[in-house]
């Protein structure tokens, strides 16, 4: 469904950091430079960062959340300690499993340097 998604940074070399290690636990390799930009690119899509192009400080949106495809519950929870260990914030319920409408879940939860909130999803297999 998307082709990419960017999201608002202040400080662009703590969020390459952040985002270099946590996205280093899904395999993904180092952001690459692109003027005030650094992307990190998967086989089904892209993720960025960017301070914004209008000088205004970048904010996070209330309500939104971006969720990362998760092969197992390790791995959420390496995404996770990754992400704390470098400037993010754990929010939510600790990781761990949910029952819902949707059915079982394992999720992880955090905020970025900049308050971009962040879930590490896993589904298990039918």
């Amino acid at each position: 469904m998307f082709s990419h998604v960017m999201v608002g940074v202040n400080d662009l070399e703590v969020s390459k950091k952040f985002y270099d290690a946590l996205l280093g636990t899904l395999g993904i390799g180092p952001g690459v430079a692109n003027k005030n930009r650094y992307f990190y690119r998967s086989p089904t899509g892209t993720f960025g960062i960017t301070t914004p192009i209008n000088g205004q400080p970048a904010t996070h949106g209330n309500g939104s959340t971006l969720g990362f495809t998760m092969q197992s519950p390790e791995q959420a929870d390496a995404f996770h300690a990754a992400g704390v260990a470098n400037g993010g914030t754990t929010c939510e319920d600790p990781p761990g499993w949910r029952e819902g409408a949707t059915g079982k879940l394992y999720l992880a939860y955090l905020r970025d340097p900049d308050g971009n909130k962040l879930c590490a999803l896993h589904r298990p297999a039918k």
